[in-house]
């Protein structure tokens, strides 16, 4: 760690954000490396000042894009990446390492300047743009315009895989999901987030719980929540008993209501908005399943922490949750996030004769992998890997 601490100082890019799950991960990733640096620069979005001043923080404007269209999106994108270079130009003789984060792999004069400065690069990718662009086209989630951005991001971004010198994912599963196999001589595991086991932790057994099915995080046509509320009626006829959570916030919200507010789902769903950080244990500590239907991901946060509260996870085998979940040991897989193979599954679920024995591997699983010092040190080993690129 010491030879680290003399070699590197980094700079971590993102893409513009001011929503607070951004803030989160970019604060978790900060943690992570803050102990392998004497020096550390973020530049990103809507972040708080670091919590002991260690990290300096340069914030972007811009990146608010929702609902503009494309030429706006496309004059943004360059603003936004204009800022980026400008902020590297300041800082280049601080930095030895620069690392593209949360949606900043599409951002090439950043990139290519970031090579010209002879900087290492590290481009961070948890599920790849072209493999989002596809999942919309062929699930037709997404609009004509939406799609069309993509693909140009998906351009951008294979060249910044091609000039990076590392590639960091969650874990091997994400490699072949994400179709980076091509780039595996330069592939290290980082890991995903590390786990604050004093804030998640079991507090209830599963057996004083009462069944309640749950969903937490955004409510977008990628997570399979539309899914998800389409599923409920069908559970719903085979379990009478079972009442569901679903919280979160997101351009879905509005359908999810409209369709869950009739029939047989009528009064058995409780829908909230979304749901602070240091909440987050005490509802998952309410249920008996957490449902996660995904078409994409990386290894999602909600998973690790439903895992550490000592709660069963349903899911989709998406990224790199095959390497959490194991089915049975872990947790439970579904095929697909079709309605009746989602109800299909959360049934069987309920009823698994061994969910105790279950969420005790899956908590001593985040333990040994997801602890801080275990995070930290899957840090060090892929940056050690990275000097001597």
């Amino acid at each position: 760690m010491n030879q680290i601490r003399k070699q590197l100082s980094i700079a971590v890019i993102t893409a513009p954000f001011d929503e607070v799950c951004g803030e989160a991960n970019i604060l978790n990733l900060l943690q992570m490396i803050k102990p392998l640096s004497n020096n550390l620069f973020a530049v990103t979005g809507k972040l708080t000042e670091y919590p002991d001043k260690t990290v300096k923080i340069i914030r972007l404007k811009g990146g608010q894009t929702e609902g503009r269209c494309l030429l706006f999106k496309i004059l943004d994108h360059i603003l936004v990446d204009l800022q980026i270079s400008v902020s590297l130009l300041r800082i280049y003789r601080c930095i030895d390492v620069v690392a593209f984060h949360i949606g900043a792999r599409a951002y090439l004069l950043s990139v290519l300047l970031s090579k010209l400065m002879r900087k290492k690069l590290v481009a961070f990718s948890f599920s790849r743009i072209h493999k989002i662009g596809k999942i919309g086209a062929d699930h037709k989630v997404f609009k004509k315009s939406m799609l069309i951005s993509l693909r140009l991001a998906a351009i951008l971004e294979n060249v910044t895989l091609s000039l990076a010198d590392q590639i960091a994912v969650e874990s091997e599963s994400v490699i072949k999901f994400s179709g980076l196999e091509r780039f595996k001589n330069k592939i290290s595991i980082y890991g995903a987030q590390y786990m604050d086991f004093s804030l998640f932790q079991k507090k209830r057994d599963l057996k004083d719980r009462k069944k309640l099915v749950g969903y937490i995080g955004s409510l977008t046509e990628l997570k399979g929540v539309m899914e998800l509320a389409r599923a409920i009626p069908l559970i719903l006829k085979e379990q009478s008993d079972v009442e569901f959570l679903i919280g979160g916030d997101g351009p879905l919200s509005r359908k999810i209501n409209e369709v869950l507010r009739v029939g047989e789902a009528s009064g058995k769903v409780k829908i909230i908005s979304w749901i602070p950080h240091d909440e987050v244990p005490r509802y998952l500590n309410q249920m008996m399943l957490l449902v996660l239907p995904s078409y994409t991901e990386g290894i999602p946060g909600i998973i690790q922490e439903a895992m550490a509260c000592g709660t069963p996870v349903l899911a989709t085998p998406v990224g790199g949750i095959p390497d959490l979940i194991k089915d049975g040991e872990t947790g439970f897989i579904m095929e697909d996030n079709s309605p009746e193979c989602i109800a299909r599954n959360a049934i069987r679920a309920l009823n698994h004769p061994n969910l105790e024995e279950i969420t005790q591997n899956a908590r001593n699983l985040i333990e040994r992998e997801y602890s801080y010092e275990a995070m930290v040190e899957k840090f060090k080993q892929a940056l050690e890997k990275l000097v001597k690129t």
